[in-house]
Parts: structure tokens; sequence; C-alpha cells
């Protein structure tokens, strides 16, 4: 009988080593990954008081990286996994509230009322604005008709290059101005939008129902945003559908609230989510949370207009610059779509 030689068991060892030492370094990154959601979920946690919730995620951090790392008793590690365990039930535990101190912007929730073919909607928001901060808050009730809505525009704001961009739409009535939602996070006041804080349940969710003179001015005039239109290849009844699908998640979203999540519930995801329940057939895409590149998604899924090259097409969609020559004029809507492609 032949013997295994010598080199067949020393490559055979070597495997071994070589998977060894991918499990470990896999089981370090789970661990550290666990370690750090667990101190942040203890850091954001429902406690009142900054003081107890920092003690508690620097004990959590400290424990954790003993028990695995610096002691590595079995027992040890079992008693780490039941603080994860404990950290993700009290998680779970914290519930969305709609009865906060919320800030001006977002303090009122719309709802709509459907009769047949007729769309009433309250809280729509059309503030005056003199600065970010200082503005005449001021709600209005819209009467709208299905048979005329024709279209809806996909807008995508960037506060930062590229990356990150906040993206909403405008539905659009051949009888009437167009009515603009934006799925938002939802501060209380002093607040301010943080991406790490809204992963930890820091945030409720609320739908911005507005004028387009409101949400499209504020972020052109006001935040200096850069900002861009781009008008959906859809037809009028798969614009309709999408528009019932948002009326319905306002309704839900009064009755019941939700947590706003940067990965999970938040603009652009919730856009693909309605899109794909009012009928359009696509995959996840990532670019559904890198949303700074939504715009290049929606013309390679041949959404937008296709008929010029994409830089072209992003270039004379940019309306910030005609939107703050246009300031408060009552025909808005109408004149920041003079130059669409």
């Amino acid at each position: 009988m032949n013997e295994p030689s010598a080199t067949h068991t020393v490559g055979a060892s070597g495997r071994s080593r070589t998977a060894r030492r991918l499990l470990t370094g896999l089981g370090v990154i789970v661990g550290g990954l666990l370690v750090i959601w667990a101190t942040l979920a203890t850091y954001y946690s429902n406690l009142p008081w900054f003081g107890l919730r920092l003690t508690l995620a620097v004990g959590c951090a400290a424990f954790s990286v003993w028990a695995l790392w610096l002691d590595g008793r079995p027992r040890m590690r079992v008693a780490f996994a039941g603080l994860v365990t404990l950290v993700i039930a009290w998680e779970i535990s914290i519930q969305p509230s709609h009865d906060r101190p919320w800030r001006a912007e977002v303090a009122v929730l719309p709802r709509a009322v459907i009769d047949g073919d007729r769309v009433r909607i309250t809280g729509v928001r059309n503030f005056e604005y003199r600065s970010v901060d200082d503005f005449t808050a001021r709600y209005v009730e819209r009467e709208l008709s299905l048979a005329h809505l024709t279209s809806v525009d996909f807008y995508i704001s960037y506060w930062q290059r590229r990356v990150v961009a906040h993206t909403f739409v405008s539905f659009n009535f051949d009888n009437a101005p167009p009515v603009c939602i934006s799925i938002e996070a939802r501060p209380e006041q002093g607040e301010a939008f943080a991406a790490i804080p809204s992963l930890f349940k820091q945030f409720e969710l609320i739908y911005v129902v507005g004028e387009e003179r409101d949400l499209v001015r504020v972020r052109t005039e006001y935040r200096n945003e850069e900002v861009y239109r781009y008008p959906l290849v859809v037809s009028s009844a798969a614009a309709q559908r999408l528009f019932l699908v948002y009326l319905d998640r306002i309704n839900g979203l009064a009755d019941r609230p939700e947590w706003y999540h940067l990965l999970k519930n938040n603009c652009t995801i919730n856009i693909a989510r309605y899109a794909n329940a009012a009928g359009r057939e696509g995959r996840f895409d990532i670019r559904s949370i890198i949303n700074g590149w939504a715009d290049r998604a929606l013309y390679d899924a041949k959404l937008v207009d296709g008929s010029m090259p994409f830089d072209e097409l992003r270039q004379r969609s940019r309306i910030d610059e005609i939107a703050r020559e246009v300031g408060d004029a009552p025909d808005f809507s109408r004149r920041i779509r003079s130059s669409a492609p």
C-alpha cells in the first residue's frame, strides 16, 4: 500500500491552517460588529439620562472586549452572547410615538380622504420662508381628481457631493399645481438629522406633503442644495396607482407611527418599494442606499429620458439656479420646468 507523500501531508496541513485563520478572522469581524452594534444601541437607547447611557455604553464595550478577546473562556463568550441578547430585546421594546415635541416643519402629519375619483389631502405644507429656521408655518387642504393626474417627477437633492442625497417625488395634474411628497426623518425640537443615530430608533418617519414652492424652494434657496428634477417615463395610469400607494401609506403612518431607518425605511428605498407595489418590475439596486446615484439607476432602468447621454440629461435637469431666480413666484412650479429635457 502506498503511504501518503510528505508533500501531500504538508499541503493538507497548510490548507487546514489557512482555513483556521480565515475562521478566526471571520470570528473577529463578526464579534467586532456585534460589540459596536451593542455599544451604540445602548448609547442610543431610550434612557433619558445622557450620563447613564454613556456609562452603560462604555461598560458594554469594555466587558465585550474583555469577554471575547482578553479572557477568552467559553463561559465569558456565553456571557457576551447573553449581553447582546439583552440589548436586542431592549432595542426591540423601544416603540415609536406621535406624541413628541416636534420641530415645526414636521409637526403636522398629513391625511388623505379618497372618495372614488376625488382625493382630499389635509396638512399640505405651504410655509412662507425668510430663512431656514425663520418661517411662517402654514398648512392648506388640497382637493384633487385622480383622472387629472398625468405624470410623476423624481427629485434628487444634494447636500453632500454625489454619494448622499435626498430624493422625493411630485405628482403632476393637468388642472392643478403638483403635489410634492417627501419621505423624511421626523426630528424633535433641538434635534438635527444624523446618519448613525438614525440606525438606532432616534427618529420617527414622516411623509411631508407640500407645495413645490415649499419643499423644493427650501432646498434650493435656503439650504443651498443642488437639486435635479427628472420627469419619469410612466403612464398616467401608473402614476395614479403610485399616488394611491402613497396615500395609503400616509394614512397608515398617521394611524400608526414608524421609525425612520437609514438602511431600511428611508426616502429612496421607499420610493422603489412603492413603485414595485404600483406595478414596476425591478430588483433591489444598491443605489437605493447610496442614493446619490439614484438618478443614474433610473437612467439605466429607462425610467427617465434616454434620448441623450446621461451627463447631458443630468446637466439639463438641474433646477436650483432657476429656482433661486424664480423665488416665491406664484407660478414657481411652471417656471422651474421651463428648461426641462
